[in-house]
């Protein structure tokens, strides 16, 4: 993939290429994003456009760190080995660009054993950290870097995506995707090819549809369907909402091409005929409860079964 091939972030790709052509490129940079949001393809598109590359394959000049195998952080020895790598001199030309994947989780320490090296590295090296989480970067860090931040791509960008990657998909499929992926292209790529969104899915929708007409015990049973599903809480709350919201539409105008989950619609429709609408906004709020429990690190478990519980209440 060319640079001219990446889909949005066009401010970041003219800032860099127009840096890169006037010789003016900083030394150091920071691409933060959500994961799945392209980071890595375009921090890839800048290095080759840096060495002068036109084809897109692995170049020892081009030096890719990803976190050691089986290691949450990354630390203060795997910094010294990069380094060190960092010190070595260009093999093939003149330059040298260093791609750091998930530096969101270095430690104190290696943020710190790293400082030098980012502030003054070698003459012609560039180094492009991925950072999914810009608090946990040390100011120290950050000021010493460019930082550009990858915005979730708008509708036409994500139509433009699927229709170049998934030229098969259906019109009622796109419509979906649109919704769950968030504009993160990444994330239409899991629920195009990951079952576990189709579990999801099936998942939400069954507890909806039976929310009102079985025992709290029996309700209760799901939280372990949920909790299996913990690693994809976003997903699991965003099911939920759209067919809540598909739900609200359907009982207000019963236009059935304003349905998100139109492969869904005729148990929307039975849905619209369950719930009231003080009971979907109820839902809608202790949903959006959940989420921020969920963000602050609530035990997944309770907080699923406290959501199931408040649910089958309001």
């Amino acid at each position: 993939m060319s640079f001219e091939d990446i889909i949005g972030h066009n401010n970041i790709k003219n800032q860099i290429t127009k840096a890169i052509q006037l010789d003016k490129l900083s030394h150091a940079h920071i691409l933060v994003g959500e994961d799945g949001i392209g980071k890595s393809i375009l921090a890839k598109n800048i290095g080759l456009m840096i060495l002068g590359k036109n084809e897109d394959r692995q170049y020892v000049d081009l030096v890719e760190w990803q976190i050691d195998k089986n290691k949450s952080t990354i630390g203060v020895s795997s910094i010294r080995t990069l380094i060190e790598e960092i010190n070595k001199k260009p093999f093939e030309g003149d330059k040298k660009v260093i791609i750091i994947y998930h530096a969101h989780k270095m430690t104190v320490q290696a943020q710190n054993a790293f400082l030098k090296t980012i502030e003054e590295p070698p003459k012609n090296v560039t180094i492009i950290l991925l950072c999914e989480n810009l608090e946990v970067i040390l100011d120290t860090i950050k000021s010493r870097c460019q930082i550009h931040k990858l915005k979730n791509l708008n509708r036409d960008e994500m139509k433009e995506f699927l229709s170049k990657n998934y030229s098969d998909l259906q019109i009622d499929q796109i419509k979906v995707i649109l919704a769950f992926s968030d504009g993160i292209p990444g994330k239409a790529e899991k629920f195009i090819n990951d079952n576990n969104f189709k579990d999801i899915r099936d998942i939400t929708l069954e507890i909806l549809l039976k929310l009102n007409s079985v025992r709290t015990e029996e309700l209760i049973k799901y939280e372990k369907k949920l909790s299996n599903q913990k690693d994809n809480f976003e997903e699991i709350l965003t099911a939920f909402l759209s067919y809540i919201r598909d739900t609200i539409i359907y009982k207000e105008v019963e236009e059935e091409n304003l349905i998100i989950n139109i492969d869904k619609l005729l148990n929307i429709k039975e849905l619209s005929n369950i719930f009231s609408f003080n009971k979907l906004n109820g839902i809608i709020n202790i949903i959006n409860d959940t989420r921020e429990n969920l963000d602050r690190n609530v035990n997944p478990s309770l907080a699923f079964e406290v959501m199931l519980l408040k649910m089958q209440e309001v």
